[in-house]
């Protein structure tokens, strides 16, 4: 008579059976998947005998839900990580999930895509785009305001100061004129041309004159001396007027003793200047 060979759980008889051993025991196909078998991480059902099983960390999964959490690609001889909830993920959807949002579109920037960097926030490089114009900035220069950023001819249209000549916006540098913006290119004195920013310099109604220009160009020659009233530069800072001439105020004296007549009483005589009292000795 030959030995007994039954199920170790119902004492089912094994001969001519499918059966699976367990830890030194034999047991049939239905006892093993109801006392013995892994539940499946994914499904929550029990691995049968005839299935394919996988396993990490004490975890089990059948072969056919053995895959990515996010995309569904099986993961069978695949690289793979272990996430929260105990989920697994491919190394792609690992890497897209990790990866910093884009400002603009909001989705992930992974590796080896251009982006632009600025105070812990990152854009796409072709997201990264003026706020005015919506033209890419990409890499190029660019101007912040608050939460927006333009393009350098955007941000010079919008917000630099024009100048007061040429209109056009100043971007860099400048100089000011009785509260009006300039370029320095633009202050310049209207008779040789020189930047003015910085030297003396006088205003002759809507034009600027260096002090050897408005001496050459502008200024009254006096009468006296014969050299350029230029009142403002240094001495001479008085003008005194008479007819069709003008003196330095400490040009304009008798002709015969030199006193000063300068807001002082004075004869025209043949042509010259006197006191009162020195026609009287004529």
């Amino acid at each position: 008579m030959s030995e007994r060979f039954d199920c170790h759980y119902c004492r089912d008889p094994l001969h001519g059976k499918k059966y699976v051993q367990k830890e030194g025991r034999h047991c049939c196909v239905k006892c093993f998947e109801k006392f013995c078998a892994n539940t499946c991480t994914e499904c929550k059902k029990p691995i049968g005998a005839d299935s394919k099983e996988l396993h990490f960390k004490n975890r089990y999964w059948h072969d056919n839900c053995f895959r990515c959490f996010k995309c569904y690609t099986s993961l069978v001889n695949e690289p793979f990580m272990l996430r929260e909830n105990n989920k697994v993920w491919c190394s792609n959807c690992t890497a897209t999930e990790d990866a910093p949002r884009c400002k603009g579109c909001f989705k992930p920037i992974i590796a080896g895509d251009q982006n632009v960097e600025y105070k812990k926030m990152v854009w796409h490089k072709d997201c990264f785009t003026c706020s005015q114009c919506r033209q890419v900035i990409g890499s190029g220069s660019f101007f912040p305001k608050g939460d927006e950023f333009y393009c350098v001819s955007c941000h010079e249209h919008k917000f630099a100061k024009t100048c007061a000549k040429c209109k056009n916006p100043i971007t860099s540098g400048g100089l000011t004129y009785q509260e009006k913006p300039w370029h320095s290119e633009c202050f310049i004195c209207s008779n040789c041309k020189k930047p003015l920013g910085g030297k003396r310099f006088t205003p002759v109604e809507d034009d600027f004159y260096c002090v050897e220009c408005y001496k050459e160009c502008v200024a009254k020659k006096c009468a006296g001396c014969k050299n350029p009233i230029t009142a403002g530069f240094g001495r001479g800072t008085s003008v005194v007027n008479y007819e069709d001439e003008s003196w330095h105020d400490y040009c304009f004296k008798c002709t015969k003793c030199a006193r000063g007549l300068a807001n002082k009483r004075f004869v025209c005589h043949n042509g010259k200047i006197y006191c009162a009292e020195c026609p009287k000795r004529l």
